[in-house]
């Protein structure tokens, strides 16, 4: 079992930057496939993208692509998410989540566990 939490998250202006954080307990970080998903308001969670158990392959969903790096430190149990040139309409809540599966993990189903979240505000 793995506990996540994000942070990192605030208000920042289009075309800014941020990184967020997720933190893991436990001593099986590395075993977790870790994934990126957020959700704005009124519409469902939606995939952003994820890393592998090693840190290799990182993928990412096409409206972020380019823009978007996703990073795991095994050492320190943690994942990162850098937003660059970021746009409103990424705007929203953003969550890390871990699944013990490998592969193109695009669906919420396949992660067992989730952080709490963390605001991601992009003004225009």
């Amino acid at each position: 079992q793995v506990q996540l939490v994000e942070s990192g998250g605030g208000l920042v202006q289009a075309g800014g930057s941020l990184r967020l954080s997720c933190a893991a307990s436990g001593r099986t970080f590395s075993s977790y496939l870790m994934g990126w998903f957020r959700q704005a308001p009124g519409k469902e969670r939606e995939f952003v993208g994820l890393i592998s158990r090693s840190g290799s392959s990182p993928y990412y969903a096409n409206s972020v692509k380019g823009r978007f790096t996703i990073s795991r430190d095994n050492a320190k149990n943690t994942v990162y998410l850098q937003m660059n040139s970021l746009k409103p309409e990424d705007t929203g809540v953003y969550y890390c989540a871990a699944s013990s599966f490998e592969g193109r993990l695009t669906s919420t189903r396949s992660y067992a566990y989730w952080g709490q979240g963390t605001q991601v505000t992009v003004s225009s």
